[in-house]
């Protein structure tokens, strides 16, 4: 059976699982075909699921809407943010020891300083950052694509989720491969035209413009590729899933 027919045919089974209320049995189809989201295991878990799978299966590798310079935001929103004593001290050393560590499962482990991944191909995008909040913004976002980083990195075949972290050891999230890989996803360090404020993470953020603005992580210094992520944290796949949001968070 080819991939597009197989897609097609786990689509359906999904949504007509749902549909007759046999939520269990579009469950068992997303664990058949890898599409188990990790915090399925909590109240909301089949929903989770459905989500995820569905998602996956019917949206895949769509592009985020992508809008003209003119609908830039005038005054875009910095959601307040505390960074600890390590940002302090890079801040105040002009980030000039700055480094996204690339680890787990690569080839080449990397330690990479803001001028080194300037020189990898730059990417732009206008997107909206939306928040789970309610608010949202659109801005320019200048970066590499994650996708160029883990391919320098060399990523190893069996890699199933990217961690990624700040300088906060308490704030980082997961991202599956395929949205690693997705090309909107970028290693950001400008906005508008300058440099990443740090208002709106900067030095370096991960911007995940197909997910709610938690899953783009600000002041990041950590991406690790993984298998599972059952043995970080609670298991959930982030610092925001441990608190109820969803792991998955398309729009």
């Amino acid at each position: 059976m080819s991939g597009m027919s197989r897609r097609t045919l786990l689509t359906r089974g999904l949504a007509a699982a749902a549909g007759l209320s046999g939520l269990s049995v579009a469950a068992r189809l997303a664990e058949r075909y890898g599409l188990i989201p990790p915090d399925a295991g909590n109240i909301y878990g089949m929903g989770e699921t459905l989500t995820y799978a569905a998602n996956r299966l019917i949206v895949g590798d769509s592009a985020a809407r992508e809008f003209p310079r003119h609908m830039i935001s005038t005054a875009p929103f910095a959601n307040p943010s505390m960074p600890g004593e390590m940002f302090k001290r890079l801040e105040a050393g002009g980030f000039a020891d700055w480094r996204l560590e690339v680890g787990g499962m690569v080839a080449r482990p990397l330690s990479l300083s803001l001028p080194d991944l300037r020189r990898l191909p730059e990417r732009s995008q206008i997107t909206q950052l939306a928040c789970e909040e309610g608010w949202s913004y659109i801005a320019e976002w200048r970066g590499a694509a994650l996708a160029d980083v883990l391919n320098a990195a060399g990523l190893l075949p069996g890699a199933r989720y990217l961690a990624y972290y700040s300088t906060d050891p308490e704030s980082w999230e997961t991202i599956d491969i395929a949205e690693a890989r997705h090309p909107q996803t970028l290693v950001t360090w400008g906005m508008n035209g300058n440099d990443l404020p740090v208002g709106f993470g900067g030095p370096l953020r991960l911007r995940v413009p197909r997910q709610l603005g938690y899953k783009s992580l600000k002041f990041l210094t950590r991406v690790v590729a993984v298998d599972g992520v059952r043995h970080l944290g609670q298991g959930t796949g982030g610092a925001n899933p441990q608190w109820g949001y969803s792991w998955y968070a398309g729009i």
